[in-house]
C-alpha cells in the first residue's frame, strides 16, 4: 500500500449527525447508510453529554503528559495489555510498507472502575484520574447511543450491541488514548523521509467503534477511497465551520466503524483503512503546529463470541456477495462472522484484539 504523504483525493464529504435521540429511526437509517458507505460519519457535539470544557481538559492534561520528562513517561511504558506510553517509532501501524515506526507518540488507558484507573499512571497524569475516569465514561455513553442507532438500522433488538459492550458484566478492551504527533519541524522528526514516512500507518481499527476528538488547525488524517486513493478528512466539515457559534462548540466527534461490527455484519458496515499522514499545509508552513488527537476504542466484552448479527440486511448482503463472487477481503477472521465453518467455535472478542496488537508492537526491555 502506498504511503506517500500527499493527498489525490479531495476533501471527503461525510454527514454529520446527531444523536440526541437513540431511539430515531431516520437516525438509525442514516447512521447505517453512512456506514455502510464509508466507514466514517460525524457526530454533532451537542447531541452528546461531552461539554465544551471535557474536551478541552482532555487536550491540555494530553499536551502536559507528553511534555514530561522521558524518565516520567517510560516508567508507565506500554505492556502487552496495551496500557501505557509508547514512545516515537514503537508503534508501526503498517509494517508491511513502512520504512520506520509511526512518527507519534500515545498513551492507553484501559477500563477505570469507579472511577480508578486499573494501571499505573504518570506522575503529570495522576492528580487528575478522576477527570480522566469522567471523559471516559462519557466517551461509553456516547458509543452506547451510536450502537443502539446501528441496532436500529440494522432491524435488530436495540440492545443486541450495548447489552456485548456493557462493562458492568466483564472486563473489555475499550481504551482511551492520548496522541501526540510532532509537527515537521521538530527534532523528533528530523529523521522523517519526504514522500516515505508517514505519522501513523495505513490500517483500520480492531475494536466495534471509535471516537476522534481533534483540534481545529491540525488536519492530517486521510481515507482509502473504494477507487484506491487518499481522501483527507477536514477537522472541521463546512456544514460545522457554518453552524460552529450556534450549535458545535468543538469539532463534531469523528466515528468509524472497526473490525468487529464490519466482521459481525459480513462487511456491511465498512471498516475503513486510514493513516495520519504530514499534511501538504503543514509542509507549507513555516510555523507548523504539533498535532494532538483523542480517540476512544470502543471492544466488547472480552469473552463476546462474534456470532452472526441477525439482521435481515445482513443475510440479504452476505447473499449477494456469495451470487456476484466478491467478497470485502477486510472482513476476514474465516471470511466473516455468518460464514462460519460448521463446528467451529466462534471468535472471541479479546482474541481479535490480541492477535492484532501481536502484530503492531514488539514488547522488548529496550523500548524507546
Amino acid at each position: 500500500m502506498a504511503t506517500e504523504e500527499t493527498p489525490t483525493g479531495s476533501l471527503i464529504q461525510l454527514p454529520i449527525l446527531d444523536i440526541s435521540d437513540p431511539s430515531d429511526p431516520a437516525v438509525g437509517k442514516a447512521m447505517l447508510d453512512a456506514a455502510a458507505k464509508y466507514g466514517f460519519l460525524y457526530v454533532n457535539s451537542t447531541g452528546t453529554d461531552f461539554a465544551a470544557s471535557d474536551v478541552e481538559k482532555a487536550f491540555d492534561l494530553s499536551k502536559q503528559f507528553f511534555k514530561s520528562p522521558f524518565e516520567e513517561k517510560a516508567a508507565c511504558r506500554i505492556q502487552p495489555n496495551n496500557h501505557g506510553w509508547s514512545g516515537m517509532h514503537v508503534e508501526t501501524l503498517d509494517p508491511e510498507h513502512q520504512r520506520t515506526g509511526d512518527f507519534k507518540e500515545a498513551f492507553n488507558f484501559g477500563e477505570f472502575q469507579n472511577g480508578k484507573a486499573q494501571q499505573p499512571l504518570p506522575q503529570s497524569l495522576a492528580p487528575h484520574e478522576a477527570d480522566i475516569g469522567h471523559f471516559a465514561d462519557l466517551c461509553n455513553k456516547t458509543c452506547d447511543r451510536i450502537l443502539m442507532l446501528l441496532a436500529l438500522g440494522l432491524e435488530i433488538q436495540d440492545d443486541f450491541f450495548t447489552a456485548r459492550h456493557d462493562p458492568n458484566k466483564g472486563p473489555t478492551g475499550c481504551t482511551l488514548r492520548y496522541l501526540y504527533y510532532p509537527s515537521i519541524a521538530s527534532q523528533a522528526v528530523s529523521s522523517y523521509e519526504h514522500g516515505t514516512d508517514v505519522r501513523a500507518g495505513a490500517h483500520s481499527d480492531y475494536g466495534s467503534i471509535t471516537l476522534l476528538f481533534q483540534r481545529p488547525g491540525q488536519p492530517g488524517l486521510e481515507i482509502l477511497t473504494p477507487e484506491g486513493t487518499w481522501a483527507p478528512v477536514p477537522v472541521e466539515p463546512a456544514q460545522a465551520v457554518k453552524d460552529k457559534s450556534a450549535t458545535f462548540p468543538f469539532p463534531p466527534i469523528l466515528v468509524n466503524i472497526g473490525d468487529l461490527l464490519s466482521y459481525w455484519t459480513d462487511g456491511l458496515l465498512k471498516s475503513t483503512v486510514h493513516r495520519v499522514v504530514f499534511p501538504l499545509s503543514e509542509q507549507r508552513d513555516p510555523n507548523p503546529q504539533d498535532r494532538y488527537s483523542i480517540v476512544f476504542f470502543c471492544h466488547p466484552l472480552d469473552r463476546t463470541e462474534l456470532v452472526p448479527v441477525p439482521s435481515d440486511l445482513v443475510t440479504t448482503h452476505r447473499q449477494r456477495c456469495k451470487e456476484s463472487g466478491a467478497q470485502d477481503e477486510k472482513v476476514g477472521f474465516g471470511g466473516g462472522a455468518g460464514n462460519l465453518e460448521p463446528g467451529k467455535r466462534a471468535l472471541t472478542a479479546q482474541e481479535h484484539l490480541m492477535s492484532r496488537l501481536a502484530a503492531t508492537y514488539k514488547f522488548n526491555d529496550e523500548q524507546p
